[in-house]
């Protein structure tokens, strides 16, 4: 059978629906039996009654959700950790909570970027045009006027007659990013291949750091509710984070700091994982019995940081775009008006 491919959302309504379901005491085989009668077309039907049958079976949850190798790993493995702690309707609602999050990011980077990319492309359009074709014009009303474009000016007249002789090339350039461009909307795989070479290189960076230690932080939270101790809760957490190697060694280096016997929020702490402040908020609750709360609140704050992380990014965009554009263009009308009412005025 064909494997459906799953986006966020879709992911975020078989958590969402399968939490409900179980929170009514629906049996798995059932529940998916359920969504497989609500789903409209004949694949997905197919493929929830292929996740009802291998429940019906015995099979684990989790285990059903990763022999479909539809769902991220990171479906699974939370799965996983809320079934060894007893908190599988917790696990889906967390999963649903957080695809939720990411369709949104999604959409709102969409939304964030098309208007600014088609501005970019107008603006370098009219300053190719400025350039390539309206500069010679106005080298000719100076060479009629005894005078040539020099300084700036003749530099960017140099550039513009390159722009012009080059202009086959660019269009190829450009018809290739365009390609590209279409493949990337209508390819989910080609997106997804592109987005796991990005967020590898930038797996312990900005917005993916809080999105890493949020990861790591529910499922600890989840471990720590359900009675294991911290290096069991630890050593759970951190199978979370394969795939973000720097990410990883900091886990290790957490779950080391535990074994050898140091508290959970000393080696959040020495890790780098969390900040001081962080720790002495885990380090309060963990005194007052509410750890896993604490770790919880945690997790939530870094998701929302990286959704204003990407809101914020997001913003800077078009201002910066319409800043630096305006400047050049600014600056090569004035390189060529300049000398001319010079010129005028001498005349005059």
């Amino acid at each position: 059978m064909k494997k459906p491919r799953l986006k966020n959302e879709d992911i975020a309504y078989i958590c969402h629906s399968l939490k409900q379901l179980y929170h009514a005491g629906t049996a798995p085989g059932d529940a998916f039996m359920m969504l497989s009668e609500d789903e409209v077309s004949e694949e997905g039907g197919r493929f929830f009654a292929q996740m009802s049958a291998m429940a019906d079976e015995g099979t684990a949850l989790h285990d059903v959700f990763r022999r479909t190798e539809c769902f991220p790993h990171y479906v699974c493995s939370l799965l996983e950790v809320g079934g060894r702690a007893g908190k599988t309707e917790e696990a889906l609602g967390a999963l649903a909570m957080y695809y939720e999050g990411r369709s949104r990011q999604q959409r709102q980077l969409k939304v964030s970027l098309l208007y600014p990319a088609v501005l970019l492309a107008v603006l370098l359009a009219v300053v190719v045009i400025l350039l390539a074709f309206v500069l010679p014009v106005f080298n000719d009303v100076y060479a009629q006027l005894g005078a040539s474009l020099t300084g700036v000016a003749g530099g960017l007249l140099m550039f513009g007659n390159a722009l012009r002789k080059a202009l086959p090339v660019i269009c190829v350039i450009l018809a290739l990013a365009l390609i590209f461009a279409i493949i990337m909307a209508v390819s989910p795989g080609a997106r997804d291949t592109l987005s796991k070479k990005w967020i590898k290189s930038r797996s312990d960076k900005g917005m993916w750091r809080k999105v890493n230690e949020a990861r790591f932080l529910q499922a600890l939270s989840m471990a720590l509710s359900s009675g294991f101790d911290h290096r069991e809760a630890a050593e759970l957490a951190m199978e979370l984070s394969r795939g973000t190697e720097k990410f990883e060694l900091r886990c290790k280096k957490c779950l080391e700091l535990v074994s050898a016997g140091a508290q959970l929020s000393a080696a959040l702490r020495e890790a780098g994982i969390l900040s001081k402040a962080d720790c002495r908020l885990i380090e309060t609750g963990m005194r007052s019995g509410m750890g896993e709360e604490a770790v919880a609140r945690i997790a939530r704050l870094r998701l929302e940081e990286s959704e204003e992380a990407l809101e914020a990014g997001g913003a800077m965009v078009e201002p910066v775009i319409v800043i630096v554009m305006c400047v050049i263009v600014g600056a090569i009308l004035l390189s060529v008006m300049l000398p001319l009412m010079n010129i005028m005025s001498a005349i005059g």
